[in-house]
């Protein structure tokens, strides 16, 4: 256990020390310098089922990955790059100069078998994503042994037999304790998203890579890409040039090739990209290029229903995203609203009289025909609660509703028969830094439904890292580690989760420290507890990571 020294305990006062012991009467899953959590199984998140020994192993100098039968061939080098980045994670907290040759070579692991079942490589909603690992493997003692449908399933099961690793100080080498591991896993929901936002702030390249990796590293697999909103237009439109006049600057921009390479780089880590353009509201941007998307000058939000050029741009946006976001679904927004615009400009309440339409009824109009130009694209939609709340009957039956204002939606949206996805945000807002990583983890996508019919309907969830207060600086110390205790939320099964969250209390601190040593600024735990800080906080005191 840690002990504090003098000068810790007198500047920590005789109070901070009573704080200290009832949280560590709080966090009973840590134990030892490395934080080992319940029955000393530390994987985050956790999986469907895992059974363990008490042997440890040493992963061989020259550990390699061989591929044992299957019909899976690698073409595009997915496995290949996913073991590679599984050696450089495993490897790069420390200098591994050991010497595995004087060992116990029946102690040591020379290599990993796997096995992928299918020959595909696309990545899809709802692909398999199960795995097998035997660490190690009864057929090959010296080999751990990794079986899964896809390569995605494999690329999970290598994440998690990254987490089995650690480094020997005393052998200077990398240990597997407590073998022979033997773990099932396969996700809960086929939808586990984290939202980004690069109009309220521009996000380099670089930072979204690594926000890519971090949710990779915990199981997420949906990038939902909030790429434009009032503040800016930052991407390129090929078949409107001059859309990203409204970027913040001229460098603040992304081009095509930009997008191509955030969707390749993350497909190749098992991640979907879902593009958002939200209409009619959030678009006041679009106008700094062309200014006949505003209804005035004056009041330039939402879009000009009244138009045919707007849809015209839209249809063109969506052209260009179907060549480059190959996900199935995209999202068109229609959030928040405020038609006001539309009734005081006079070409188009002439508009709306001319068409006997209301204010809410060419609001519908205007949802319903961005939802037309995208089914011609091939997408399915994903449309926020509001245009649900409006005229749910209306929408095409292949949109899915994406809850965020509150409870009490999703029950009602599969009810009509629509799929959905949650995210709630008074507990999955990840902008919201006075919601602790407990209310992340205790957040359930099912709550009041009990049909099984139902529950299928809800495809997952996602945590949404607002762009108003993050930008490169501080993006990722804002995510995590709550979005951790969503991701485990949305992989595990129901009955696997912990029914209070301070059960997770350890083995979550040690996957936030895991994330620091890979170079994610994950920021300690807000824990409901006597040391409480809101997210995004830096460490109180001087101390060991798992304490934060």
């Amino acid at each position: 256990m840690w002990v504090l020294g003098v000068t810790e305990r007198r500047v920590m006062g005789a109070f901070w020390v009573l704080n200290l012991v009832l949280f560590l009467v709080q966090v009973v899953g840590i134990k030892g310098a490395h934080g080992i959590g319940e029955h000393g199984v530390r994987i985050w998140p956790m999986p469907l089922s895992v059974s363990h020994g008490h042997k440890s192993l040493y992963v061989g100098k020259d550990f390699k990955i061989m591929r044992q039968g299957g019909k899976y061939k690698d073409a595009s080098g997915i496995l290949k790059d996913g073991f590679s980045r599984f050696l450089a994670v495993v490897k790069g907290a420390h200098v591994v100069d050991g010497d595995t040759s004087k060992l116990d070579q029946s102690r040591v692991l020379q290599g990993l078998s796997v096995f992928i079942s299918s020959t595909k490589d696309e990545l899809q909603y709802g692909i398999d994503e199960s795995y097998k690992l035997l660490v190690p493997s009864p057929d090959k003692p010296t080999y751990a042994h990794l079986e899964a449908q896809t390569v995605y399933g494999a690329l999970h099961g290598l994440q998690t037999f990254s987490q089995l690793c650690q480094f020997n100080f005393s052998s200077r080498v990398i240990e597997i304790l407590m073998t022979p591991w033997i773990i099932n896993d396969q996700p809960r929901f086929s939808f586990r998203g984290l939202l980004i936002d690069t109009s309220r702030h521009y996000q380099p390249l670089p930072i979204i890579k690594n926000v890519i990796d971090s949710m990779a590293y915990a199981k997420l697999n949906v990038l939902h890409w909030h790429i434009v909103d009032t503040q800016s237009f930052p991407l390129e439109i090929p078949s409107y040039p001059k859309l990203w006049d409204g970027a913040y600057s001229t460098s603040e921009r992304y081009t095509m090739a930009d997008a191509a390479e955030i969707v390749s780089y993350a497909q190749k880590r098992g991640i979907n990209v879902l593009a958002e353009l939200d209409v009619p509201g959030h678009a006041l941007s679009w106008g700094k290029g062309y200014p006949s998307l505003w209804p005035s000058k004056d009041c330039q939000e939402p879009l000009d229903v009244s138009n045919e050029f707007t849809f015209k741009v839209i249809d063109g946006i969506l052209s260009d995203f179907s060549k480059v976001f190959k996900y199935k679904f995209v999202h068109l927004g229609g959030d928040e609203v405020n038609t006001s615009c539309w009734t005081l400009t006079p070409h188009v309440s002439k508009w709306l009289k001319e068409h006997s339409m209301n204010e809410s009824q060419a609001y519908q109009y205007f949802v319903l025909q961005a939802q037309k130009i995208a089914l011609s694209h091939g997408y399915e939609i994903v449309n926020w609660e509001e245009t649900f709340n409006n005229f749910g009957n209306k929408l095409s039956p292949k949109t899915v509703v994406h809850n965020w204002l509150g409870g009490g939606v999703a029950q009602r949206v599969v009810a009509a028969g629509l799929r959905c996805i949650v995210s709630n945000q008074d507990k999955w807002y990840l902008d919201h830094l006075d919601t602790t990583w407990e209310q992340f983890y205790m957040n359930e996508p099912l709550t009041n439904i009990t049909k099984s019919e139902q529950q299928k309907l809800v495809i997952g969830g996602e945590v949404c890292m607002w762009g108003e207060t993050v930008d490169a600086s501080d993006i990722q110390q804002t995510i995590w580690p709550r979005a951790a205790a969503a991701a485990e939320r949305l992989w595990t099964p129901y009955d696997k989760l912990a029914k209070e969250a301070k059960q997770v209390t350890g083995r979550l601190a040690h996957f936030r420290c895991l994330l620091n040593q890979r170079g994610i600024a994950a920021a300690p735990l807000a824990a409901d507890t006597p040391l409480t800080q809101p997210g995004r906080s830096a460490p109180l005191e001087p101390g060991s990571c798992y304490l934060q």
